[in-house]
């Protein structure tokens, strides 16, 4: 029998969906303002209609079920945003730029784990192992998402310490939220006896692995810099060629590094942060910085759509209690956290707001929630799934409806 000539793949009809979201999300705005659109919260707003009322269209995979999928999608988006936010970075020093993002990323980062850990268990009543995953997934801010509160394009010289601080915590607390994720696995194999891994945890998750995504991120950015910019002299690639020979110099150091047991997440941060210094003048780092961020938000609108559309599927697990955690990560712990950290630091008091404030959540949450899903079960897996979620939301329509106007008043 031949098919029918409407024969309504399902298909084609997601890629309608697809489309006409990503249209929509980026077009509607400019009804309301001429400033750029704030696209990601309506993608996930369209996609979760998209999948209750659109017929036909087929499921996403749930993540608690086939994690596997959204695990790379998000891992390749994470990996591009980080080389691109190390990419931006046009002047590394004074030193004393980098003593919010270290107070961030070693004082703010920590205190957040432990007290959405402390959340998790008191008001969720989550396991040790649940509640400290849910403390390392939800810690870092997103590189991804948080492309509104970083800094310009390299040589545009937008580089206020509001926006470098935002910049590079995005760029490496990724990478050093790892630990804890393993700390959690580590507990849930092993049970809350830190005799049992406590050494081999601090040696081999923390210790170990930092440094080697650290010196394989340096090498691998001097390496491809020099190959770019140097050899040949007369023929150079960075003269020749678009930013494909430079992303897979990404791709080749982030899974190297991973090869040998370091964050490649890191290596990717400083491979991006060490290749600028390398002829930091050269205008193809806008050319590869704009290659690599069309990429990125290309990927990025798609696993949006795929999480507004698989919502209705996690929510079903959602209580109350996951609603309070969710609020109070967004609205007082980041915030406390953040400003308490900062205290004693060079910013001003609005700056420090910003910089308190705008830690966005996103699709590092997915990957690391995917990953421990992935490698070990944990008896609060569906709850986590449903409070991810919810804090992912709630991080995206909050910040990113007010992030404009709040960084109009740090300018200068």
């Amino acid at each position: 029998m031949p098919e029918p000539f409407f024969g309504l793949e399902p298909y084609h009809i997601m890629l309608t969906a697809a489309g006409g979201i990503v249209i929509l999300a980026r077009w509607l705005p400019r009804f309301v303002s001429s400033r750029e659109p704030v696209a990601p919260p309506l993608l996930i707003l369209f996609g979760m209609i998209a999948a209750l009322l659109v017929p036909g269209l087929p499921l996403v995979p749930d993540p608690r079920v086939l994690p596997r999928p959204w695990e790379i999608a998000s891992e390749l988006t994470i990996i591009v945003a980080l080389f691109t936010a190390g990419l931006r970075i046009d002047r590394l020093g004074p030193w004393l730029r980098w003593v919010p993002t270290a107070r961030m990323l070693f004082v703010a980062m920590p205190l957040t784990i432990a007290a959405v850990a402390f959340l998790g268990a008191g008001i969720a009543g989550m396991t040790a192992a649940g509640a400290i995953l849910l403390g390392a997934v939800l810690a870092p801010t997103d590189p991804v998402l948080a492309g509104d509160v970083q800094v310009g394009p390299p040589q545009e010289g937008e580089e206020h310490r509001v926006r470098f601080a935002l910049t590079t915590e995005a760029a490496l607390n990724d990478g050093l939220a790892f630990p804890f994720v393993y700390l959690g696995l580590l507990v849930a194999v092993q049970g809350l006896n830190p005799s049992a891994w406590l050494f081999d945890w601090l040696a081999v998750d923390v210790v170990y692995r930092i440094a080697v995504g650290m010196l394989m991120g340096a090498g691998g950015g001097w390496t491809l810099g020099r190959l770019l910019f140097h050899f040949p002299r007369g023929s150079a690639l960075a003269e020749t060629t678009s930013g494909v020979i430079a992303l897979a110099g990404v791709l080749l150091c982030y899974g190297s590094t991973e090869l040998v047991e370091g964050y490649g997440f890191i290596s990717v941060a400083v491979m991006g942060l060490t290749m600028r210094r390398v002829e930091s003048g050269h205008q193809f780092h806008r050319r590869l910085h704009d290659f690599c961020e069309n990429i990125e938000h290309a990927m990025l609108a798609l696993l949006l759509i795929a999480l507004g559309m698989v919502l209705p599927r996690l929510f079903t697990d959602l209580q109350w209690s996951h609603v309070i955690i969710a609020l109070a990560l967004v609205v007082i712990v980041r915030p406390a956290a953040g400003w308490v950290s900062l205290a004693g630091s060079p910013l001003r008091r609005w700056d420090r707001g910003i910089v308190a404030v705008y830690g966005v959540r996103g699709i590092g949450s997915i990957y690391y929630l995917c990953y421990a899903g992935r490698h070990t079960e944990f008896a609060n897996e569906a709850q986590l799934w449903s409070l991810v979620a919810l804090a992912i939301v709630i991080s995206t329509v909050l910040h990113g409806f007010t992030v404009a106007r709040a960084l109009d008043k740090v300018r200068g």
